[in-house]
């Protein structure tokens, strides 16, 4: 009778550990779940708006490079671009080491009530 008893034990626990497996990777399934949307959805995002930038580019835009050197392209190719960052000086550069699209900054010009009270004090 006793081995009876230890046998009926045994196979009600192995049924238990069976839904008592599945349960422990319920953690693991939420902090992929977490990692998905908090990492790895972001960066697949980026990297989509990245490679958009990169096909839209266009001879005049200005840009700035991976390596910090800002310019504007005079010349595009299937993966290079002709950049120039100094009057008469051009490099080329590869599309994939384009940062993104530079700021078109527009020079400030003084108001001209300011120039007009400079001009009477000196």
């Amino acid at each position: 009778m006793t081995s009876i008893a230890y046998a009926m034990g045994q196979g009600g626990g192995a049924s238990g550990q069976g839904a008592g497996g599945f349960t422990a990777f319920i953690p693991l399934i939420l902090m992929f779940v977490i990692f998905y949307f908090l990492l790895i959805r972001p960066q697949q995002k980026k990297a989509k708006e990245h490679r958009e930038m990169i096909g839209s580019l266009k001879k005049g835009d200005r840009i700035i490079t991976s390596g910090g050197i800002y310019g504007t392209i005079t010349g595009v190719e299937d993966n290079i671009i002709t950049v120039e960052i100094a009057e008469k000086v051009r490099v080329k550069v590869s599309r994939g080491n384009v940062g993104g699209l530079a700021q078109a900054s527009q020079p400030v010009q003084p108001a001209k009530g300011k120039d007009s009270e400079k001009d009477k004090a000196g």
